[in-house]
């Protein structure tokens, strides 16, 4: 998948109430190989990864990419969100051409709880509303990970169909342009 972005990719940072969306630095990895190798996080996410692959595969500065927002709470990465292309090979679209942007996060258990996933996901949701006028933005998740599916709710995505993938029915949804986040 391709990250959206414009090509002088990070925008400055992103803040809200009580966080910032940055670009990733060297001084998340600690935090990214915490994030991959969590098996909280990694329950509707295709499971967590080995944390001795994690710690010979993540480079120097993870994540350094168009369209990934590290979350940072008072100057540390507690999780990130991404805004991605959908890949045409993938089953649920709202355009013919496919491609839509895509929604994702993943916090560490740590900061489960406390609205920091809905506040990330609304400051990221409206940057891309002001970078991207018009474009629709999607986003997929099992139906057993109900704590994702009333966050998509309460960022006004609606639900367009269920389809099985990854071996889990999945919820997909659509938040048409111009949606307030919540």
């Amino acid at each position: 998948m391709t990250g959206l972005g414009p090509p002088d990719w990070p925008p400055a940072p992103l803040r809200t109430e009580r966080l910032v969306l940055r670009a990733s630095e060297a001084r998340d990895r600690a935090a990214f190989i915490e994030l991959f190798a969590s098996p909280e996080v990694g329950t509707y996410v295709g499971g967590a990864r080995p944390r001795d692959e994690l710690e010979r595969t993540v480079p120097e500065v993870p994540g350094r990419r168009a369209g990934l927002f590290v979350i940072d709470l008072d100057g540390a990465m507690i999780g990130m969100v991404t805004l991605d292309r959908r890949g045409a090979e993938r089953p649920g679209h709202v355009r013919p051409e496919a491609g839509e942007a895509e929604l994702g996060y993943m916090l560490l258990p740590e900061a489960w709880g406390c609205g920091y996933a809905a506040e990330a996901c609304a400051a990221a949701l409206g940057w891309f509303a002001g970078a991207h006028p018009g474009e629709p933005v999607v986003l997929c998740t099992q139906t057993a990970n109900e704590r994702a599916m009333r966050l998509a709710v309460k960022q006004g995505f609606t639900e367009v169909q269920r389809f099985e993938e990854y071996g889990a029915e999945q919820w997909f949804g659509v938040r048409a342009p111009g949606t307030p986040s919540g």
